[in-house]
This record gives C-alpha cells, structure tokens and sequence, in this order.
C-alpha cells in the first residue's frame, strides 16, 4: 500500500499529507477529516481502510499511528454547517481544516508538500492527487481513516451522554433503525443534521422542532 507514496517521495517531495473522512453519511454529528504525514517507507501491520477493521484493532492501531506520524491534523464541521453549505462542500471544508491543523507531538506546524485525499479534490497550493478508494489503496489516507474514524466514534461516545434517546454509542450518527424510530418518537436533536432527515420526519415535526 505504499507505492503511491514511494513514487512521490522519489520525485523530490518530502511531506506528503494523507488524507480522509467519516462520517459523511450520518444522520446526526460532526462530519470528521484527518490529515497524516507518515515518516518515508513507513509501513504500519494491518493497516487498512478503517471500515473493514474491528472497533478494538481501529483503537490499537491509531494510537501506534499517532505515535509513529510526523504530523496529525483532526478538521471537523458541525451539523449546523453541513445544513448551511451543504455534505460535499463540509467534508472539503473538514478535510482544508485537517490540513491547516497538521501538528507535529512536540506542537510544532507542520506544511506539507504533496497531498493525496481520499476521492476528492481541494482548493488548496499544494500539489494533490485525488484516489478512489483511496483507503484501500494507500497507506497513509487507510491511516487517516482509522484515526478519524477512532476520533468521530469517540465524539459520538460523548454526545451519547447528552442525548441518550438516540443510542448514538452504538449507531455512531448513522441511520439505523433504532435511530430512526427514535427521531419519529422524539424528533431531533442539536447535533441532527435537518437536511438528512426529509424522509424520516414529516415537515410539521422538523418545524416544531425549530419553534
């Protein structure tokens, strides 16, 4: 999985971000993006696109990531946002800020020089390559991947507390059936993304909702 870097770093650069989301299909919570700038040839054991890892291996390989990583950088977007500009124009604005956040764990910023996303395309000045399925293919955005994913569940944790009618510790935001039973019997909450729920709830509800 690191032949795409290898062909990048033998042409000169030095820091290539990797990056990817979660979170993108959810019902409810931030949409989450992370940045990885891995040390060169670096290859890290299992991993993989974070989906088809188990909850307990994404939690044990993101902290070797982040141990190992150069740099991280978490970009988020709220919901009101996602409402507001919408889920594609969100996730290349979470994925801008994970950039801008790239941090090294001694605090110290860190520029990269080449940027490789997962399936979409920045308005940045740095030189970037779009990869489909980039999370399969790549090492470092399969590494972004678990570090978000492993960030947004543990976000979802937290709301869990707050907003216990919702299950969100085990659905994570997504549109399960539990979670929509939930939003017909209790509406939505603050961290709902309206837009996503036209088909669940009836226009009265969402609008009594919003007083």
């Amino acid at each position: 999985m690191l032949s795409l870097e290898k062909e990048i770093w033998e042409e000169g650069y030095e820091y290539i971000a990797c990056i990817d989301e979660v979170g993108r299909g959810c019902l409810a919570g931030d949409v989450v993006a992370c940045a990885v700038v891995m040390p060169k040839g670096l290859s890290i054991e299992k991993v993989n696109d974070s989906k088809k890892l188990s909850p307990k291996l994404r939690d044990k390989l993101s902290v070797i990531i982040k141990e190992k990583a150069i740099a991280i950088g978490i970009g988020t977007v709220s919901p009101a946002i996602i409402d507001d500009i919408n889920i594609k124009n969100s996730t290349r604005l979470a994925m801008k800020k994970a950039i801008e956040n790239l941090t090294t764990k001694t605090g110290d910023k860190i520029v990269p020089d080449y940027v490789l996303i997962d399936a979409e395309k920045l308005e940045i000045n740095i030189p970037q390559q779009s990869i489909i399925k980039g999370d399969e293919k790549c090492h470092g955005i399969a590494a972004a991947s678990i570090v978000a994913k492993v960030h947004r569940d543990n976000q979802c944790v937290k709301l869990a507390k707050k907003y216990p009618d919702y299950a969100f510790e085990k659905n994570k935001g997504y549109g399960t059936k539990e979670h929509r039973e939930a939003l017909k019997r209790v509406g939505p909450s603050q961290v709902h993304r309206l837009t996503f729920l036209s088909k669940i709830l009836d226009e009265s509800k969402q609008l009594s909702f919003w007083g």
